[in-house]
């Protein structure tokens, strides 16, 4: 029996807090994502699988350094020097193209940069990766066409099975503290669309690790859907999800039929984020000051601490809330940020000192 094995990773969002030539010396969280991006890639490193699937968003925005694409791209081609496949779907933050065109140059490097189908030969065993870019413009109404360009109907019966590669929202998905689910805007795509034929569907966008198996109505669905999510928390939206990628098996049957999809969600390690909450109404710099040290001290030092601060801050009390003054406070390995609940308590003459909420 025929195998093919993938490694399944998403919004990986490289470039986030990444600076070259930092202007000031702080802990940044950039080296967190680097350091999760090539954990992931592990497995692929060591020849565990036949390809690599990035389900979009590799770079945090489109415009960036070609210092930061080599950074990014590097790893792949040596994946990919070793006869590893690598698959890439350009996603929302890269405006549904890869920079620099000599990515695309290396023979096992392969780019949706347009509704396309490619071919990958496992061990007795033919997969279609089916996918185009991110689509922005009412992904919803034109799924069907898109899908149709990818030129996937000409090729799904010479291979064993056909896995959709895009970045896009489904309906069912789920996001966020208050689980907010995608249902049915013109940027979610509906399963029922879906042809019948897919061993799954390997999307990335939507941050939250999940599998969909049932449509809104719990009826089951054609094929799964999969969100490996991103390989670090974003925000503080995502701090109680974990976060990691996807390893993924596809194991042909005798008597023609369908393969077996087998999957398994692997951890990486991500760092505690803290919400705190400081009621600064009335108090002096120096009580400020005293409440701001002693709640860094109760947090995790390797935390990623974000400080609410509520009450109206007297004037002469917004120092200690510089950006300097706060990574004095804490611990070199701890990443502080400050969000003021309610702008109502700040006179107009102090919102000026509002714009120190990332030191």
């Amino acid at each position: 029996m025929g195998v093919v094995k993938l490694l399944f990773l998403a919004d990986s969002h490289l470039g986030f807090d990444f600076a070259f030539k930092p202007r000031i010396e702080r802990r940044r969280r950039g080296e967190d994502f680097f350091k999760n991006y090539a954990l992931a890639l592990e497995p692929a490193r060591k020849g565990e699988v036949h390809a690599v699937i990035h389900g979009g968003d590799l770079l945090y925005r489109s415009r960036v350094p070609a210092k930061l694409v080599d950074m990014a791209v590097r790893p792949l081609k040596e994946i990919a020097d070793k006869g590893v496949k690598i698959y890439l779907v350009p996603g929302n933050h890269e405006r549904s193209r890869i920079p620099f065109g000599l990515l695309s140059i290396h023979p096992n490097i392969h780019i949706f940069k347009k509704p396309s189908t490619f071919v990958l030969q496992g061990e007795n065993f033919r997969l279609a990766l089916v996918g185009f870019p991110y689509h922005r413009n009412n992904v919803r109404a034109h799924f069907p066409e898109l899908l149709s360009k990818t030129g996937w109907i000409d090729i799904k019966n010479e291979c064993d099975a056909s896995i959709l590669c895009v970045h896009h929202c489904f309906e069912g998905a789920t996001v966020g503290p208050q689980n907010y689910m995608f249902r049915h805007n013109d940027d979610v795509i509906k399963p029922s669309d879906l042809p019948w034929d897919l061993a799954a569907v390997c999307t990335g966008h939507v941050h939250r690790f999940q599998v969909l198996t049932t449509d809104l109505k719990g009826q089951p669905l054609k094929s799964p859907i999969l969100y490996p999510g991103s390989i670090e928390r974003t925000s503080f939206a995502e701090r109680r999800e974990k976060k990691g990628y996807l390893r993924m098996k596809l194991q042909s049957q005798s008597s023609g039929k369908k393969p077996v999809l087998q999957w398994r969600f692997q951890e990486l390690p991500s760092r505690p984020m803290i919400p705190v909450h400081i009621s600064a109404k009335h108090l002096s710099p120096n009580e400020l000051r005293n409440r701001i040290a002693k709640t860094l001290k109760n947090c995790d030092p390797n935390g990623i601490v974000k400080i609410h601060i509520q009450g109206r801050v007297k004037e002469e009390a917004f120092s200690v809330l510089k950006a300097s003054s706060l990574r004095a406070l804490a611990p070199p390995e701890m990443n502080v940020s400050l969000r003021f609940e309610d702008s109502s308590f700040i006179s107009l003459d102090n919102r000026k000192h509002t714009h120190h909420k990332h030191p």
